[in-house]
């Protein structure tokens, strides 16, 4: 019987009728390639993606990239592969970040003060937690020239310090111009956020060795007579512990005397060498 007289008994157009075809048509070819693909599918341990799949099509089979996902897809046909890491994609960003020659090259001895300033960061266990202490000190005088506490090891953590530090009203410094500012080559000082701060200051930045922690041993030195002196492992609260920490740094810049600053405390050593400059 004629196409036309059938459409016409069906009430259906010709060309309705013809799409309605090629869509059953497509859904049975759907239905084969998807057999071909879950065959080797599963015959790649359900680890086979995309690519490796298009590449074991038999002779004569084409199926391009968009239908072997689209048929995967719908039949829900997920390889078994590894997911990026995010710490891998962390450490590929770190080496991207910029990082500075060592300027400082364990110059540790300074005869007066703002001329060079170390950081680094250190982790406190307390009460089933942990918290991150990210201190700036002038190794020129001893003093503690900035310093945060926080519940998480961020870019805010080494921003805050620096902005501490710019912040401080106890230091009698007009221009941080030309200081240079030591850290090891970790994430934070090696990411453009801390650069760029670093350089709105006029500051200049000196990096250790990469894995050498002696390169940066003022903040070693100091943070092992830190863990000596505070009993931060018995805070209860985070609030607790900033709050000790808030009363050491006082106590170590004010009232700490040191053998190797002339029996005086930091601030007292700062002011004596800024006297007789």
């Amino acid at each position: 019987m004629d196409i036309s007289i059938l459409c016409l008994i069906d009430n259906v157009s010709r060309s309705g009728y013809y799409r309605w075809l090629a869509r059953s048509s497509k859904v049975g070819k759907d239905h084969e390639d998807y057999l071909l693909i879950k065959k080797i599918f599963e015959y790649g341990k359900k680890k086979y993606g995309w690519r490796s799949i298009q590449m074991h099509l038999p002779e004569g089979a084409i199926m391009n990239h968009k239908k072997i996902k689209r048929i995967m897809k719908k039949h829900h046909l997920i390889c078994k592969i590894r997911r990026p890491n995010p710490y891998k994609r962390m450490a590929k960003k770190t080496q991207e970040h910029r990082t500075f020659n060592n300027r400082l090259n364990r110059e540790f001895k300074s005869n007066a003060p703002f001329k060079v300033f170390c950081t680094d960061i250190t982790y406190l266990p307390f009460n089933h937690r942990i918290a991150f202490l990210s201190v700036i000190k002038d190794i020129g005088s001893g003093e503690i020239v900035a310093w945060k506490l926080s519940q998480h090891i961020n870019m805010e953590l080494v921003l805050g310090t620096v902005e501490r530090l710019k912040n401080n009203a106890t230091l009698p410094l007009n221009s941080f111009q030309n200081i240079m500012i030591h850290s090891d080559q970790g994430f934070h000082y090696t990411n453009p956020q801390y650069i760029e701060q670093v350089k709105k200051l006029s500051m200049v930045q000196s990096m250790s060795r990469k894995g050498n922690c002696i390169d940066n041993s003022p903040m070693e030195s100091f943070f092992g007579h830190f863990k000596d002196d505070v009993d931060y492992q018995n805070c209860k609260t985070f609030e607790e512990l900033n709050i000790l920490i808030e009363n050491y740094m006082q106590y170590y810049n004010y009232e700490r005397y040191q053998w190797n600053l002339k029996k005086m405390t930091p601030v007292q050593y700062r002011n004596h060498l800024l006297e007789t400059a």
